[in-house]
């Protein structure tokens, strides 16, 4: 690659950092200085449409459609992304190269103590159907309004009294430099999303050179762990109106991944787990095809099953 390489991503705070991140990781890892990485800012659909939810207007593609198209266009050369923000099904053109490695994957309460401490009727500010569901499964006395936004703007929503609280995902909060904000719900209270936490590399899948350079970048636990959350997520078939979790980890070689689907009102609910060597993520998918047989018709019908 004589030029330049050419890093896309969405233009808001916490993508610009998350871009630097990669493409310093990479200038390392060639051996560039720092800079080498042209970084281009691209604003999305998601971006743009901030009153409603996007379940609403378009789902996760309001995430990503720009930036396939400057990527397929030849615009740029690969793309960052938030995985949890990326479709379980992507074009044949487009490679994921790389995932980063992940370390904060837990979702933050912001606003309160702990959930037990909200007032009864207490109104929640979340687009995510997952949270949603999950915190209305905990306190269904609470009030669920939408609230979208990056960090920044959610948080000055809660601070205008839009809401009494809201949800972060740590990964987020920790980039930019805001861990103190926020209190860290435990799994079992919250189980995440599929690919929270993690940043995916993708580039143009006939484009050996730069695919080969972004292996460099990539963690094989983190990818055997957000893969193994993407099977399952994709065999469910769902849409962004879908509450799902699921959360794998890697170790000795073996992934132990945990999931649930929910009714969208929290009140039906499905848990499961499985442990299986860390490459099988067909075994994520099979773990899905078993809690859609044994789940309600309020969980089932959300749910096309693949």
């Amino acid at each position: 690659m004589r030029r330049n390489p050419r890093l896309g991503t969405r233009g808001s705070p916490l993508a610009m950092i998350q871009a630097r991140k990669v493409a310093s990781a990479l200038e390392v890892a060639e051996r560039w200085p720092a800079g080498h990485v042209e970084i281009v800012a691209i604003t999305t659909s998601g971006d743009r449409i901030t009153d409603r939810p996007l379940a609403e207007v378009g789902g996760k593609g309001l995430w990503t459609k720009e930036l396939d198209q400057a990527l397929l266009a030849g615009e740029i050369d690969f793309a960052v992304h938030s995985m949890k923000d990326v479709e379980v099904v992507r074009p044949a053109e487009i490679r994921l190269a790389a995932i980063r490695p992940r370390v904060y994957v837990a979702d933050k309460l912001i606003g309160a103590n702990s959930i037990d401490e909200l007032r009864t009727g207490a109104v929640i500010g979340t687009s995510s159907p997952r949270r949603a569901a999950q915190v209305l499964a905990l306190r269904p006395d609470l009030k669920i309004v939408p609230m979208r936004g990056n960090v920044e703007t959610r948080i000055r929503k809660l601070e205008a009294g839009e809401a009494d609280a809201t949800f972060l995902s740590a990964a987020g909060l920790h980039r930019l430099r805001m861990d103190h904000i926020g209190v860290t719900l435990p799994f079992e209270v919250m189980l995440p999303a599929p690919g929270q936490g993690a940043l995916g590399v993708e580039c143009r899948a006939d484009d050996e050179e730069t695919c080969t350079m972004l292996k460099h970048l990539d963690d094989v636990s983190t990818r055997c762990a957000v893969e193994a959350e993407r099977a399952f997520a994709r065999a469910l078939g769902g849409s962004c109106h879908s509450p799902v979790a699921a959360l794998a980890t890697v170790s000795h070689m073996e992934t132990h991944l945990r999931a649930e689907i929910l009714s969208t009102d929290g009140k039906d609910r499905v848990r499961d787990q499985a442990r299986f060597a860390m490459r099988d993520c067909d075994e994520g998918a099979k773990l899905a095809h078993a809690m859609l047989e044994r789940a309600p018709d309020s969980i089932r019908k959300l749910f096309r099953g693949e």
